[in-house]
């Protein structure tokens, strides 16, 4: 063995786990810390926590629509946990429409079609990154839920007060939990009813759970209890779903990573093909057969979607 090869090697090594030391420590660290902080450092630097409140309150982009489908739209993008700003999100799907109107234009030629299909393709995308941001962070908040329930039972059972004992969550819990417990802390403490602001909690999360600790809050309210008893119940509650929650997904991911592979697979193939040869489908393009087969062919994968869809997707 050549020795001078073996020390290169442990130096690489080193040098790798240094690097990867580095940056846990640093950079991980740093996002965590301004993850934490996001809430106080507004205090700090406004000075004000009416202001810092509007701040957060125009961040999270809650509106009260009247239309029920408009206001759908703004829970989910409330829920998503964004800070977009209006022209990069503007200039970002222009630029994406583009890019895709060049790639449908490969296959099918400039045209309508190709317009058609690159604008629904940018707003599906848009949509489908909304729609992850939104379960994500949603599962963090379920994932630190149980916690944050936990800080409020300790903090009750010492004799502080329920807006108090929200607040050390606010101080101690990083976000989304942070962020979302001090936003309901502040609309306490500028008069909002507890049960409203969990309420509101609940529409800027929109996490199931908390359906359960609004109901626990409300009724303590008004027939009285021991609320760090019911919490603590409440807690274990939560953790034995979360449980069980986590058992379906691992018995269930074949089936929903079958369904996408085989959803994908049609027009991943079709792609391929045109790209390698172009005349492959061109003889059968023209005829009459071909639109009936395509709306069979859609129906078909929605159908089977659905099922799949049904079959690995329930409530318990």
């Amino acid at each position: 063995m050549n020795e001078p090869w073996v020390i290169y090697g442990f130096v690489f090594g080193a040098t790798l786990f240094a690097v990867l030391a580095v940056y846990w420590l640093v950079f991980r660290f740093r996002a965590t810390q301004k993850s934490i902080n996001r809430r106080l450092e507004l205090h700090k630097q406004l000075s004000s926590r009416t202001a810092a409140l509007e701040v957060l309150r125009r961040e999270r982009g809650l509106a009260d629509f009247k239309n029920p489908i408009l206001r759908r739209m703004s829970e989910s993008l409330t829920q998503a946990g964004l800070r977009l700003d209006g022209n990069l999100v503007a200039v970002s799907m222009f630029a994406l429409s583009g890019g895709l109107f060049f790639l449908f234009s490969l296959v099918f030629g400039y045209g309508i079609l190709s317009l058609f299909g690159a604008i629904g393709s940018t707003l599906g995308l848009m949509f489908a990154f909304v729609s992850t941001a939104r379960r994500k962070r949603i599962a963090r908040f379920a994932e630190q839920l149980p916690d944050a329930i936990d800080v409020v039972v300790r903090g009750t059972r010492v004799g502080h007060p329920l807006s108090v004992a929200i607040e050390l969550v606010a101080r101690e819990m990083p976000d989304p939990v942070g962020t979302e417990f001090g936003i309901t802390t502040d609309e306490i403490a500028f008069g909002l009813d507890v049960g409203a602001a969990v309420g509101n909690l609940y529409r800027r999360v929109g996490q199931e759970d908390l359906l359960f600790l609004i109901i626990s809050i409300t009724v303590q309210q008004q027939t009285g209890g021991n609320l760090a008893e019911i919490l603590s119940r409440l807690s274990r509650l939560i953790r034995s779903r979360a449980k069980v929650h986590l058992k379906i997904r691992s018995l269930t991911a074949e089936g929903r990573i079958s369904a996408r592979v085989l959803s994908v697979m049609p027009f991943l193939l079709f792609a391929v093909i045109n790209l390698i040869n172009q005349s492959y489908f061109g003889d059968i393009l023209g005829h009459p057969m071909v639109t009936p087969a395509l709306i069979y062919a859609a129906l078909s994968l929605a159908v089977g979607n659905i099922m799949i869809y049904r079959m690995a997707h329930f409530k318990f």
